[in-house]
């Protein structure tokens, strides 16, 4: 990469780091104090809604922020139709869910989600009011700006929501924490964003824009549809209790995962957008991305899934300790999710959210099958049948990678091959270790030494240059 792109994504990954992990972080300690005060329930009753508001704000981008970076000539035109889009999107599907909730409720015999989801989906409206201002800051590659409006709006929230799960409103406390977020964060990136809207819907800029976007909005839906739909068969076939087991350690495997990944979503598209006409500088950059993020993903992976039972238990308590059995099994299928990413921000730089789109109808299709297949016996199968389905998942979306760029399966796999079994080599020793140690505090401080050591120590020893490149940033910065 020349110095300029360098410094470019050097200081994007950094404040987008910054943004993502302290919001992240402070809403992980929230969350953790918060599960302490309320039950697996009042979290399953939340996770049984999951779905609705994920579609929602998919139909509510319908793809144009990724049109927006994507154009090179954007104008207030282009970004004042997206917002108006947004808006009578947002109101309409507002109604739409506010008529259904008897109807959900219904559907998991849970009479208090008619009040609860009537509730909680106003967050469709408020976050619709801000696409734009985030788009048009990712364009910058300013998340600098973008951590200062998410991390006050984790903390204000975050502060009420424990106040109010002490107080005994159970669920409720979850429904005004992230109504509390959403709007604190929205007026904030109104505030710090010097964007304005003007009086102009252009029927044109929408069809452009709409071209691409379009096949980014079904795809998003797919996704969407896929990644929930295992919440409403959990919630449906076993308790609100299973769930909120299951959506904790979801969440405790997507603090590492999806964090990265949508770090390296917002930092690598439009650094990738810039070189795309340049296909040998292309495909070095990719596989430099490739390569770093495989190298920081992995370990962090498996290592959690190492020490996964005595975290849950000290951190949550023994009532979570089934949370323990699902999230050791989870990560190895979220340990992925980062090289899927940059998988597919290649076609979209490339232009082809043609092929986006079958990639993830394929997908999904291999998904529902795994997931038919695995209910039947029991939570735990199902959550193995997840790793076999993201591993084969990756081998469809590198399937055009290969074709654009010739970089398939096989030479990624070449490429993250020495990271994946220093991670394995890793994972084997905290367990051997800890398989000596019988208190949970022990189990859990010595496992991440263990584990830190190993995988610097193999990295230094083997001359890996995703080392050498992490100290390189670190002293650029």
């Amino acid at each position: 990469m020349s110095d300029s792109l360098k410094s470019k994504t050097v200081k994007g990954v950094v404040w987008s780091s910054i943004e993502r992990f302290s919001t992240q972080g402070v809403q992980f300690l929230i969350m953790i104090i918060m599960a302490r005060l309320l039950t697996p329930k009042d979290y399953g009753l939340i996770g049984m809604l999951a779905i609705f508001l994920a579609v929602a704000q998919s139909l509510i981008d319908s793809g144009f922020s990724q049109a927006l970076i994507r154009k090179q000539n954007r104008t207030d035109v282009d970004n004042s139709t997206v917002f108006y889009f947004n808006i009578i999107v947002s109101c309409s599907l507002y109604l739409i869910l506010f008529i259904s909730a008897p109807f959900v409720a219904d559907f998991y015999n849970q009479s208090e989600l008619t009040s609860v989801m009537r509730v909680v989906c106003l967050g469709v409206i408020l976050n619709s009011l801000a696409v734009v201002q985030r788009a048009l800051l990712t364009v910058r590659i300013d998340f600098k700006t973008q951590a200062k409006a998410s991390l006050s709006a984790a903390v204000i929230s975050g502060c009420i929501g424990i106040v109010l799960a002490y107080s005994g409103f159970g669920v409720w406390a979850l429904v005004v924490q992230q109504l509390l977020n959403l709007s604190v964060n929205t007026l904030l990136l109104w505030i710090f964003s010097k964007w304005r809207p003007i009086a102009v819907f252009s029927w044109d800029s929408f069809h452009e824009l709409f071209a691409f976007g379009s096949k980014m909005l079904a795809s998003g839906l797919l996704d969407t549809l896929y990644r929930n739909i295992y919440p409403i068969v959990i919630g449906k076939l076993f308790s609100a209790s299973s769930l909120g087991h299951y959506t904790r350690a979801q969440q405790f495997s997507e603090f590492p995962s999806s964090n990265i990944t949508g770090i390296i979503q917002r930092v690598t598209y439009p650094v990738l957008c810039g070189i795309q006409d340049d296909m040998e500088r292309l495909t070095n950059v990719y596989r430099k991305f490739l390569k770093l993020s495989a190298f920081i993903i992995f370990p962090l992976m498996i290592g959690l899934s190492a020490v996964a039972l005595p975290f849950v238990d000290i951190i949550l308590g023994v009532q979570w300790s089934f949370c323990g059995q699902l999230l050791q099994i989870i990560c190895f299928a979220m340990m992925w999710y980062p090289i899927h990413s940059i998988n597919l921000n290649l076609l979209q730089v490339k232009g082809r959210s043609d092929l986006f789109l079958r990639l993830e109808i394929i997908k999904k299709i291999l998904g529902i099958t795994v997931l038919c297949i695995t209910a039947p016996f029991g939570l735990i199968v199902m959550c193995y049948g997840q790793i076999f389905n993201s591993i084969v998942a990756l081998a469809i979306n590198t399937y055009y990678t290969g074709k654009l760029i010739n970089v398939g399966f096989i030479r990624q796999m070449k490429d993250l091959l020495p990271t994946i079994l220093l991670s394995l080599t890793m994972f084997g020793t905290i367990l051997l270790v800890n398989g000596f140690i019988e208190s949970n505090m022990y189990r859990l401080i010595i496992g991440i030494m263990v584990g830190i050591v190993v995988y610097v120590s193999g990295s230094y020893i083997f001359k890996f240059k995703e080392l050498q490149t992490l100290f390189s940033l670190i002293r650029r910065k």
